[in-house]
């Protein structure tokens, strides 16, 4: 595991990171295939509550939680899911540093901690965009039969 110093991981200064820094609230995650249909994610089911921070000095925080966390623990997401963390017993967690490329529309996350310790030392690309209070993040993932999605999140400011 690589030690990394998140105050050298500043986010470039540009209408995006600006635009990023604040407390959000889940409102919507959907995975969906290629062809569009939309798959179910068991680990944290398709309306988790989650928490999402960024601040200006290129720090950030994220927790999700299962709405209905019995039985979660069977449906936990596989370790090997690609640009994805792992989520245990209906819950992940995780903080780190970020930057973002103005340019490209991508904020990178390096986790500095997580809830699951595979996850620790990962870095995550996601394409990002901000309209008003509405942040919405882009990945590429796999469900846990191995199938690939694209996960759409959608947040909505709350500080």
């Amino acid at each position: 595991m690589a030690t990394m110093d998140a105050h050298d991981q500043f986010p470039k200064s540009g209408p995006l990171a600006a635009a990023l820094v604040g407390t959000w609230e889940l409102v919507s995650r959907e995975d969906r295939t290629a062809g569009g249909e939309l798959r179910d994610e068991p680990s944290l089911g398709r309306d988790p509550v989650a928490l999402l921070y960024f601040d200006g000095t290129g720090h950030f925080a994220a927790q999700f939680m299962k709405r209905d966390r019995g039985g979660a623990a069977a449906s936990d997401a596989p370790a090997t899911a690609p640009n994805n963390s792992r989520a245990r017993g209906g819950y992940d967690a995780y903080f780190g540093a970020y930057t973002v490329d103005e340019a490209s529309g991508v904020v990178t996350t390096r986790l500095m901690g997580a809830l699951s310790p595979e996850n620790v030392g990962q870095a995550y690309a996601r394409a990002v965009r901000v309209e008003g209070d509405v942040l919405t993040l882009r990945l590429e993932t796999a469900t846990a039969a191995g199938e690939r999605v694209q996960r759409t999140l959608r947040w909505r400011r709350v500080g």
